[in-house]
């Protein structure tokens, strides 16, 4: 957390514009042969070095969930995230504000008490979970990831298009009626699938290669005078390797 917080203060470039908070979300992924936290929705990588002052944390850890030495370096629109210790997962939180969405459609890092008449307003929290390579355990349940998505046993499918069942929990305990998304870089706008009872859900392997799937989780608001709801929007991403020609 020292590298962490030394980044923060860095990282003196503020956000801009106004977007769609609940439409964002971060995860991690190769750059260049270099492991990357990035931020977006769909394609739209955007600049995550300006979003660092948001990040509340991120971490290393070994198959057992043991914490291995990491850290994050900005390089300038991407934060490279350091593997040299070759952690089985990396893993980040992100406290992502209030936003309000205006009558004009327009965004606003404010509570509905300072937006006239807002259309939504809610309150943010992103998290992210990287999983690099094969497992050789059950995903334990992270340090500070309020709501994580884990794959139900010690292994993910080896083809795209094969079925991965898998459990979202919030704060520990199983996530009813959580929506579930297979592929947020290559269809961000699908409706998803909803959680069962005991949080599980079962999903195909979008892609042979990277994968990012995502949950979606709201809870009541935190401040009923500034928020309408809370948010929580947790990444999973893993690759599955491509077979050599």
């Amino acid at each position: 957390m020292k590298n962490l917080t030394r980044l923060i203060v860095a990282a003196t470039i503020g956000l801009t514009g106004a977007t769609a908070a609940g439409a964002h979300g971060f995860w991690f992924a190769e750059r260049g042969r270099q492991y990357a936290m990035i931020f977006g929705v769909g394609a739209d990588d955007l600049d995550m070095v300006k979003r660092m002052p948001k990040v509340t944390s991120f971490a290393a850890y070994d198959a057992d969930g043991k914490e291995v030495p990491s850290k994050l370096t900005p390089t300038p629109p991407i934060v490279l995230v350091d593997v040299s210790a070759n952690p089985t997962f990396l893993a980040a939180t992100m406290d992502y504000g209030t936003w309000s969405k205006a009558p004009d459609g327009e965004w606003y890092e404010k509570g509905k008490d300072e937006v006239p008449n807002a259309l939504v307003s809610e309150k943010n929290y992103k998290y992210g979970v990287n999983i690099r390579g094969k497992l050789t355990k059950p995903v334990p349940l992270l340090p500070k990831q309020r709501l994580q998505v884990v794959p139900v046993g010690a292994t993910i499918p080896e083809k795209m298009g094969q079925p991965i069942k898998l459990k979202v929990y919030f704060e520990g305990k199983p996530a009813a009626g959580a929506r579930v998304m297979s592929d947020w870089v290559n269809d961000p706008d699908a409706k998803g699938v909803k959680t069962a009872k005991d949080g599980t859900v079962t999903i195909k392997v979008r892609n042979q290669g990277l994968n990012v799937i995502v949950a979606i989780f709201e809870t009541k608001p935190e401040d009923p005078s500034k928020t309408n709801t809370v948010e929580h929007l947790a990444t999973l991403s893993f690759v599955l390797p491509h077979e050599p020609e």
